[in-house]
């Protein structure tokens, strides 16, 4: 519900890679993160600035491993729900995750909790996943478009076999790969495996925000070497699918996102603007996603499209 397919549950580092949590830290994570997001999940400019300030009072933290924590320890997932767009304007008061937490310390991990700036609290016992997000998108149009929630809370012990391993530490290296080298969308693309579908310049963005969601696409037209193509993209909230004359380039559950073509920086959904040089990349998710129940909650058909999902490598990749 806010992330990305490689990036959801990712609450682990790698185990032979030790990262202080510290400000340079924190910026690769930030930008690999967005990346890694496809688009939706909000600005993470936005939770760079939350994380430093915190950085700065309480000093850095250690990212560690699953393995490291008790088995028994409480994980606690957190993020916003609702529109990217909404968030741009509707920033939480800082305290929502004390919040999350003193209604989850001690008690059965199975509810949903949510909450606003305003300390609106509540509290969902939903009977599967599809009637959470039914249930949540509802009530965070209530909270006037956005909020934090916690939800799927287990232990250190669960959380180790229920839970894309490594992701944060991606994060981090795909940041820190982009900022060292002189062409950082040559070095992104290194560091994820991913396929450039097309470099050019954005030519019409429609765009709206209706229950929760952003929805939308996305026009790009191809310059250079790309002139003379036409790439569309679909949106809610993230990026879901990539059309070139009716022929898909790339879909959900893989991974699609928007470049700065110069920085190589992510450009969220709500953030896109006419006019901007863009390079689109795709990449493959998580071979947890190309499974059958992995394809029934993310794939094509779960957005309400009549076609079969078909790997990136097999649809980007037979052009590279």
């Amino acid at each position: 519900m806010h992330g990305s397919r490689i990036s959801a549950g990712c609450c682990d580092g790698s185990a032979d890679m030790k990262h202080l949590l510290d400000e340079p830290a924190l910026r690769a994570l930030a930008r690999g993160c967005a990346v890694l997001g496809t688009g939706g999940g909000g600005d993470s400019r936005i939770g760079l600035l939350q994380a430093m300030q915190a950085v700065q009072e309480f000093g850095p933290t250690e990212l560690v491993d699953l393995d490291e924590l008790p088995s028994d320890v409480l994980i606690m997932p957190c993020g916003v729900i609702g529109a990217p767009t909404v968030a741009i304007e509707k920033i939480g008061n800082g305290n929502e995750g004390v919040v999350l937490r003193d209604h989850l310390a001690g008690i059965s991990p199975s509810p949903y909790l949510m909450t606003d700036e305003r300390g609106n609290v509540i509290v969902l016992r939903p009977i599967s996943g599809a009637w959470l997000e039914r249930l949540a998108r509802a009530a965070a149009v209530e909270f006037g478009g956005s909020a934090v929630a916690a939800e799927y809370a287990m232990t250190a012990e669960q959380a180790r076999g229920a839970t894309v391993r490594g992701t944060v530490s991606l994060a981090i290296k795909i940041g820190e790969a982009m900022a060292a080298a002189a062409d950082p969308v040559a070095a992104l693309i290194a560091a994820t495996g991913g396929f450039t579908l097309v470099s050019g310049k954005v030519t019409d963005v429609e765009r709206r925000t209706t229950k929760g969601f952003v929805r939308g696409s996305v026009v790009i037209e191809g310059l250079g070497d790309d002139a003379g193509r036409l790439l569309r993209l679909e949106l809610q909230n993230e990026n879901l699918v990539a059309l070139e004359q009716g022929t898909v380039r790339a879909s959900v559950p893989d991974l699609i996102s928007v470049l700065d073509s110069e920085t190589a920086d992510a450009i969220a959904t709500e953030r896109v603007k006419y006019g901007q040089r863009v390079t689109v990349i795709a990449m493959a998710c998580d071979p947890i996603w190309r499974t059958l129940p992995g394809l029934q909650m993310a794939g094509p058909h779960a957005f309400g499209y009549d076609f079969d999902y078909a790997p990136v490598e097999e649809l980007a990749g037979a052009d590279a």
